[in-house]
């Protein structure tokens, strides 16, 4: 299969998004349908293997050696089972990602089988902080968990991010994050 420019899920989810209800002021306004010049949002595609994807997430933590055969084989399970929402922002001068996240919901049998939402891996590019993206990214995925009809949505971060976080509505819980690593 081709690198293509197959969306992971329907755009128009993000266009749908009621920006109203957005929790965060920016200065200069910009929003999911104008995240400034040049600049635009939309969900991960195929093609975006070759637009930097990796390079970007790279900044974040290690991506480890990925194929162009493993990366559509991931896309493709993603997008079948409808719970993974990998937006990005593309650079269309240059023609590369420079920001992305993810939000993955989860299926549950509690609150009514409801749906929790979990944000993972924001991360923008080095040469574009500054210019809102982590606040545009986290406010995008947090108001398509509502849309998505969440009763949740969690995050795990650096204790230095915190404040970044709780500008969105989130708080710290009583629980404790744990893991149990197979590998890095």
């Amino acid at each position: 299969m081709l690198l293509d420019e197959t969306p992971l899920f329907e755009p128009s989810l993000l266009k749908e998004l009621d920006w109203s209800s957005n929790a965060v002021s920016f200065s200069p306004q910009i929003s999911p349908s104008s995240p400034g010049e040049g600049l635009v949002l939309r969900p991960l595609c195929m093609a975006d293997f070759n637009r930097g994807f990796f390079k970007v997430l790279s900044q974040l933590t290690q991506t480890g050696d990925v194929t162009p055969e493993l990366f559509i084989k991931k896309f493709e399970h993603m997008k079948k089972t409808g719970d993974y929402y990998v937006i990005v922002v593309e650079d269309t001068n240059l023609g590369q990602i420079v920001a992305t996240a993810t939000l993955i919901t989860e299926h549950k049998f509690i609150h009514s089988c409801a749906k929790r939402g979990r944000v993972e891996e924001v991360v923008v590019s080095e040469v574009c902080r500054g210019k809102q993206l982590g606040k545009l990214l986290v406010s995008t995925l947090t108001l398509l968990s509502k849309k998505l009809n969440c009763y949740k949505i969690t995050l795990e971060c650096a204790p230095k991010n915190v404040a970044f976080y709780q500008k969105f509505g989130y708080t710290s819980s009583d629980e404790t994050y744990m893991q149990c690593r197979f590998f890095d």
